[in-house]
């Protein structure tokens, strides 16, 4: 078993004004191998911002200029996170939810991207159309 010290006793970790924290099984439970790189980005933001119940009101502006995502990206990382239970949205405010009991599979971002492509193509079809 590996010995642990304090390296730096002048900079140990304490929790003032907010409160964030990722539960171990995070990480051993696949739920980190089961997020997409943006959604990963996303969700370590709503941690690292919410306070102790998990809420955060940061606006999609916001989230983007911080992050540098387009707003597309924001939407596919946060509909990500939503299917696969780990936050919820009510259109303002974010709550980042405790884990599931296992990452929930989802379809792959690839395959909702080729969905949303179809739907702007028909979309703009049917528009023409008119």
């Amino acid at each position: 078993m590996i010995k642990k010290k304090i390296l730096n006793s002048q900079r140990i970790r304490r929790i003032d004004g907010g409160f964030s924290f990722i539960p171990h099984r995070f990480l051993t439970d696949g739920f980190l191998a089961s997020l997409g790189q943006r959604e990963l980005l996303l969700y370590l933001f709503l941690i690292v911002v919410s306070d102790r119940h998990g809420l955060s009101f940061y606006s999609y502006e916001t989230i983007c200029s911080l992050l540098q995502l387009s707003l597309d990206q924001y939407m596919e990382a946060r509909d990500g996170l939503i299917e696969k239970d780990l936050v919820a949205f009510d259109g303002t405010l974010f709550q980042v939810l405790e884990l599931p009991c296992a990452p929930v599979q989802t379809q792959a971002p690839e395959k909702r991207a080729d969905i949303v492509k179809l739907i702007r193509q028909s979309l703009q079809e049917a528009e023409g159309g008119r």
